[in-house]
């Protein structure tokens, strides 16, 4: 089939073979909730999970626009009342995460700058990354609307977890430098092209959008690139840590984490996203492979 686009129509047909892999907001146990998603609304569940539980955090909450998501509508708010509704989870997540926890908060260009005041209240910003989405819809009176951001937090302001080595990025060297010796300087060459490993600035254009031949795709509106997830998770955990997502959507976070190997949960309003996620969450126990990172390493866009 050409079309690899999971859908919540082809999974809901295994629907009570899926539906394990949830629990419903009135029904979870907090011992339980390793590698399950919470079939329930962000703001009634936070307050019954347990203390000190997540060490990274990755949210991507709906951003300030009018948008369908399955069978609810996020509609756009005045820029007030949408930083207060950001707030009112924010605040709660301080009592879930561990002390030398992460955090990461996903936003597009309207909706961001409206985070940094308030993550700057209940933790430490250090920095915010701006990722090329690839593709976005042209303008004839505007430009192209082509970036997203992340804002990277820490709950302490030392004791984090970063581990530069393993989200290095392999670039081509168009000018390779040699040392008077002739040596080759911070630079390899493989299959007849020179690179070298860089460290990663918080400007990324690598990351692909999901589209239809990619077996990750769903047709969730807004879904991230697992590409994209496995960064954070890679730079901010080690392998069993906890991977909290409090906007599940079509589980790419979750799904991202088991591949890497760490212990996940979420919760997910919708129950046909956490069908797609339950769905996503199988194929993953038969398939580990994150399109665009190979060999442990970051591949350029588009390349195999």
């Amino acid at each position: 089939m050409r079309n690899k686009t999971l859908t919540i129509e082809a999974v809901c047909k295994e629907k009570k073979a899926l539906q394990d892999r949830f629990f419903h907001k009135d029904e979870f146990e907090c011992e339980k909730i390793s590698g399950k998603i919470i079939f329930g609304d962000t703001l009634e569940v936070l307050d019954k999970l347990p203390n000190s539980f997540v060490d990274l955090l990755i949210a991507d909450p709906p951003y300030n626009l009018s948008k369908t998501y399955d069978s609810s509508k996020f509609n756009k708010k005045d820029a007030q009342l949408y930083a207060e509704w950001f707030e009112s989870w924010v605040s709660r997540l301080p009592r879930i995460m561990k002390p030398n926890g992460s955090l990461y908060f996903c936003g597009d260009w309207q909706s961001s700058p409206l985070y940094y005041p308030i993550l700057a209240k209940y933790f430490c910003v250090k920095n915010r990354i701006t990722w090329e989405r690839e593709k976005g819809r042209g303008a004839a009176t505007n430009w192209k609307n082509n970036i997203e951001d992340i804002y990277f937090c820490t709950m302490d302001e030392k004791q984090y977890q970063f581990h530069l080595d393993r989200v290095k990025v392999k670039k081509k060297v168009i000018a390779p430098y040699r040392d008077e010796e002739g040596k080759a300087k911070d630079w390899f060459e493989e299959n007849g092209q020179k690179y070298r490993y860089t460290a990663p600035s918080n400007v990324w254009t690598d990351i692909t959008v999901p589209y239809w031949s990619m077996p990750e795709n769903t047709e969730h509106p807004t879904q991230k690139p697992e590409k994209l997830i496995a960064k954070l998770i890679l730079a901010s955990s080690e392998e069993g840590d906890m991977v909290f997502d409090p906007f599940a959507g079509s589980g790419t976070t979750l799904v991202t984490a088991k591949k890497l190997k760490r212990d996940f949960c979420g919760i997910e309003r919708e129950e046909g996203y956490c069908l797609l996620t339950a769905k996503r969450l199988e194929m993953a126990d038969e398939d580990t492979r994150i399109q665009g990172y190979e060999g442990a390493v970051f591949l350029e866009r588009n390349s195999r």
